[in-house]
């Protein structure tokens, strides 16, 4: 323990309520403190920016230490902490919106990949499929929303991208990546990657994915490749015969950044209550988009009019587009525990 600093009880509950206590002293956060511990909490930056270990503080005093303005949300409810930046003022108790089988008991671990397709499938994004490597691991098993960290051998930069397709055997990753202007990652894959290009990556985490809550229809929303972690989890629900009613609603500032149209037909297929609605802030001028002009939210704030008893909504995207969504469904009376966020930020 740091010299001068006391130790206190840090109760993490998760959402299946199993509890685990760690000690934490004030100079600490709690998320190194679990780590100690032996317990690996869904993590990303560690420096108060992306929001990927947010909880929630039931029970206790604590220090909140400096971090983004956006990784919360401009309106988090009381108790909203990053536990990297969460350090305990008294014994505690955190209240972890997974299950327990989102912590990991080691840090998790790097496998060898080779890239199996690269295509441009937008204005500034591409669809990057890896397979791992034989004997590698039994196949690509991963919970529908969660991401992996990708990085290029040889080189410390890792970069995160959600998942789009669902668990299989034959050890196979699906990404959709916006390029970003002078991005490392984004320079590799225009200028050096190409099929057979062997990569690193970081086994699955992060806490985002499916809440079983009956037949409770699902709503999802998705602004750009946030759209990646939503086709995961419509996927499974496909493949295991979900009967729940779901709808989609994907953002793109233009129709040149539209893509996965042949994905959400499939959905559309195989889904037995499915419904998207495709939109486009601005469409390009002398192009006749005959599809919903506007954002996710503009339509979002259509549908809820009339609704009987509220969906879970699954959201992902930009801070921005996250934040309004929130909003719009903070006026129409949503409760807090049938919304689920996933922020991202630029790589």
């Amino acid at each position: 323990m740091d010299a001068g600093s006391t130790e206190f009880a840090v109760v993490l509950a998760t959402a299946d309520g199993i509890e685990s206590t760690v000690g934490c002293s004030t100079h600490t956060s709690v998320l190194e403190a679990a780590e100690r511990a032996g317990m690996i909490l869904p993590s990303l930056c560690r420096n108060g920016t992306c929001g990927a270990c947010n909880a929630q503080v039931a029970v206790g005093d604590y220090h909140f230490g400096e971090h983004s303005d956006t990784a919360l949300g401009h309106t988090p409810p009381p108790g909203a902490v990053l536990l990297c930046r969460t350090y305990p003022r008294s014994d505690c108790r955190i209240d972890l919106a997974y299950d327990r089988s989102r912590i990991f008991d080691a840090p998790p671990s790097v496998h060898s990949a080779t890239i199996t397709a690269l295509e441009t499938v937008a204005r500034a994004t591409m669809r990057l499929e890896l397979t791992l490597d034989p004997g590698e691991s039994a196949g690509a098993q991963f919970d529908p929303g969660q991401f992996v960290q990708v990085q290029i051998p040889g080189r410390d930069d890792r970069r995160a991208y959600s998942l789009a397709n669902t668990s299989n055997w034959d050890g196979i990753l699906e990404l959709f990546i916006r390029l970003q202007p002078g991005g490392v990652f984004s320079t590799f894959l225009t200028r050096e990657a190409a099929v057979g290009t062997p990569l690193l990556v970081h086994a699955p985490r992060g806490a985002f994915g499916l809440h079983e809550h009956g037949m409770r229809p699902r709503w999802f929303v998705g602004g750009g490749t946030g759209i990646a972690p939503l086709l995961s989890m419509l996927r499974r629900m496909a493949e295991w015969g979900d009967p729940q009613p779901a709808r989609l609603y994907f953002g793109a500032n233009t129709e040149a950044e539209v893509f996965a149209t042949e994905a959400i037909e499939e959905l559309a297929a195989a889904l037995p209550d499915f419904a998207a609605e495709i939109c486009v802030w601005r469409p390009d001028d002398g192009v006749a988009w005959t599809g919903f002009v506007g954002t996710p939210v503009d339509a979002l704030r259509r549908d809820l009019h009339g609704v009987g008893e509220h969906p879970d909504f699954y959201v992902c995207g930009p801070p921005a587009m996250v934040e309004r969504v929130e909003d719009a469904l903070r006026a129409a009376g949503v409760l807090g525990d049938r919304l689920f966020v996933e922020r991202f930020s630029a790589n």
